[in-house]
């Protein structure tokens, strides 16, 4: 009898993921005119200093070039460039104080700050790294000029990057000025077409998470907009209005879609495909036409369309309706921006607000683990390549800074990709040094390595032969001539290290890494949940709605680190919460409660107080343990089940049921 083979361990499965991801050609063009029209220019006047480090400048600033608006670009390559040219000012003050033993403990300093960053989002977590990374370029690569100079010539290769980020863009749709926002809006109708359709079957939770990622975007996109409109003290635009007004729809149509995907049964194609009339109307300036006919055989069929209806009114509008009155003006002193409730900063930055705030602080528990964490493998690292090589002692902690970051993905898949593409980037460097092409190929590489970085984007190992390119074209070029193979045996090293120190019991702790995510992601559930509950009817519904779109948020984030936990080589697995099981139970709570708010809206029976209030201090009380395992979990299981009248707030009860299982591994 033949067994079963197998399941391959996620850990070992995780390195060979591959994302399927378009092309993004106008991010390769910008690539392609990036680092290697600055290095040529370098070498071309006979200064190569400056073309080296605005160069440098450029590839991390092309890291960093994503999809999305102009204004989303300016904050995402803007934000970590003036990291990066901090840094560089950070490292090239330690090489003109003299390099030596004491660079190891400054290293340490800037790699826990960097690291400890990476707790408050996505933007601040690549601004520190690259900070850290720019540091140790700039205190090891012998590179002549003040520390101010290298700053600014690397601050310069960020902004020609984001110069090009302005002019050299994919072709503008309809929709002007305002394109980019416009698309980001319709392709959350395209996400909702997509869900309606997944409905009852099962890709219906994986479409309901790429939906909360679409209005994810388009929500920042947007707040972006209006933020510049504030800071330059500019009244907003008709066409501006409108399309807040459009998304204002799309998030109430999104809100009756998921009491849709709750009652999990499947839909028509012509009530999956109206959302995407809406989707098509944005992008051609035109009207949605006919949508599917209306039915109110269920409470959520009814709010559906009834949302659906709204909807084709916002659309058929050609004037806003008249602003609400205008808020106080900011307290003295204060900038606009700091007076805009979830502003776009805030979310690229990931500072929330009320209880969800807890252990991201930059000196909390689980910042101050991701910066042990990260400062001990850079000192580290940093000491063994000044024992072995003090002259080119750079490359090993500079390729540990690209590793260790604990938010970036498992430890065990970047370190096999980062040595499989470093390995490849070097056999490519030196197949291309043996064509004869004078003084100019490395620039020649340098720009193929910048088109190739964009698209590189989809696995860590081909991002890694696109940075290996580049940075070796840059040391080449700067008159490091020495032989590529030393970089292998650094590398090797490094992930060593990196292995070691990065999988030490403290350090490696997913209760730190993930459990501060986690907790506040329940901690906005039941926020929401309580809201749902406790509300009058005929509330306004844009409360619940700003509550249900920090829940996803937070999911959407705790889900993230709970992925990567669970592709991670740990030992003790076993005696951690299942995670990813509690994001899961917490999005279908919030899925639940967002359909017993439609049932509500349209006369259901509301629960009473002391129903709602069990159900809320069991799921706070969950959160509460979770963050700290000495806090009780609540009351036991059995008094929760029984919620009379109310099935979607039974199927609650069971998921916090749920979670209460499978955190008690702990």
């Amino acid at each position: 009898m033949l067994r079963a083979p197998r399941a391959v361990p996620a850990w070992l499965a995780h390195p060979f993921r591959w994302q399927r991801l378009p092309v993004p050609w106008a991010a390769v063009a910008r690539g392609a005119l990036c680092a290697g029209p600055l290095l040529a220019a370098g070498i071309a006047t006979g200064h190569v200093a400056p073309g080296v480090l605005s160069a440098l400048g450029s590839m991390l600033a092309g890291v960093n070039d994503r999809p999305g608006t102009r204004r989303t670009g300016i904050v995402h390559i803007g934000l970590p460039a003036l990291a990066t040219a901090f840094g560089m000012l950070i490292g090239a003050s330690l090489q003109t104080a003299g390099a030596g033993w004491w660079t190891v403990p400054a290293l340490f300093a800037v790699g826990f700050l960097s690291g400890a960053g990476s707790v408050a989002g996505p933007v601040r977590s690549n601004a520190g790294m690259q900070m850290l990374a720019a540091a140790i370029l700039g205190a090891g690569m012998p590179l002549p000029g003040a520390p101010w100079e290298k700053a600014l010539f690397v601050l310069a290769g960020c902004l020609w990057l984001l110069l090009l980020r302005l002019v050299v863009r994919s072709p503008r749709p309809a929709g002007g000025a305002l394109s980019g926002e416009r698309a980001a809006v319709a392709t959350v109708f395209d996400a909702l077409a997509d869900a309606l359709g997944a409905a009852g079957g099962p890709g219906a939770e994986p479409a309901r998470r790429r939906l909360t990622a679409a209005l994810d975007r388009a929500d920042e996109a947007l707040r972006l907009r209006r933020l510049t409109s504030r800071l330059l003290h500019r009244p907003a635009r008709t066409e501006e209005l409108l399309l807040t007004e459009r998304f204002a729809a799309a998030t109430a149509l999104c809100e009756a879609s998921v009491a849709l995907l709750w009652e999990a049964r499947p839909l028509s194609s012509r009530v999956a495909d109206s959302p995407r009339r809406f989707a098509d109307a944005l992008r051609t300036g035109g009207s949605p036409g006919r949508l599917s006919a209306p039915e109110t055989s269920t409470a959520a069929r009814g709010a559906f369309d009834q949302a659906l209806l709204d909807a084709a009114v916002v659309f058929a509008r050609r004037e806003p309706l008249p602003a609400p009155p205008r808020q106080p003006a900011p307290a003295a002193g204060r900038p606009a921006w700091m007076t805009l409730p979830g502003s776009v900063l805030q979310g690229a930055l990931g500072a929330v607000g009320g209880r969800t705030r807890r252990g991201r602080g930059l000196f909390g528990p689980a910042g101050r683990d991701y910066g042990l964490r990260v400062a001990v493998c850079i000192a580290a690292s940093a000491a063994v390549a000044l024992l072995l090589r003090p002259e080119h002692w750079y490359w090993l902690p500079a390729t540990t800074t690209f590793l260790v970051k604990p938010d970036l993905g498992p430890l065990f898949s970047r370190t096999v990709n980062r040595f499989a593409g470093t390995v490849a980037g070097v056999l490519l460097f030196a197949a291309a040094g043996l064509v004869p092409a004078g003084a100019w190929w490395p620039a020649v590489v340098a720009g193929a390595g910048g088109a190739l970085l964009p698209f590189a984007t989809r696995h860590f190992a081909l991002q890694t032969v696109a940075i290996t390119l580049m940075v070796l074209s840059f040391v080449y070029a700067s008159g490091a001539h020495e032989a590529a193979a030393e970089r292998v045996v650094d590398t090797s090293i490094a992930c060593g290290i990196v292995l070691v120190v990065g999988h030490l019991p403290r350090l490696a702790d997913p209760r730190r890494r993930v459990g501060h995510r986690v907790t506040a992601a329940l901690h906005g559930t039941e926020e929401y949940l309580r809201h749902v509950l406790e509300s009058e009817p005929g509330t306004d519904p844009t409360r619940r709605l700003a509550l249900r779109r920090a829940a996803y948020r937070a999911l959407g984030e705790a889900r993230a680190a709970a992925e990567t936990t669970a592709a991670e080589l740990l030992a003790a697995r076993d005696r951690n919460p299942d995670w990813l099981t509690v994001v899961t139970a917490a999005e279908r709570i919030v899925d639940a409660a967002t359909a017993c708010a439609v049932r509500l809206d349209h006369g259901a029976h509301r629960p009473s107080v002391a129903e709602a209030e069990r159900l809320c201090q069991a799921l706070s009380a969950m959160a509460d343990a979770l963050e700290d395992p000495r806090r009780p979990a609540g009351p036991p299981g059995p008094d929760l089940l029984p919620v009379p009248d109310c099935a979607t707030l039974t199927d609650v009860a069971a998921e916090v049921e749920r979670i209460r299982g499978h955190a008690g591994a702990s």
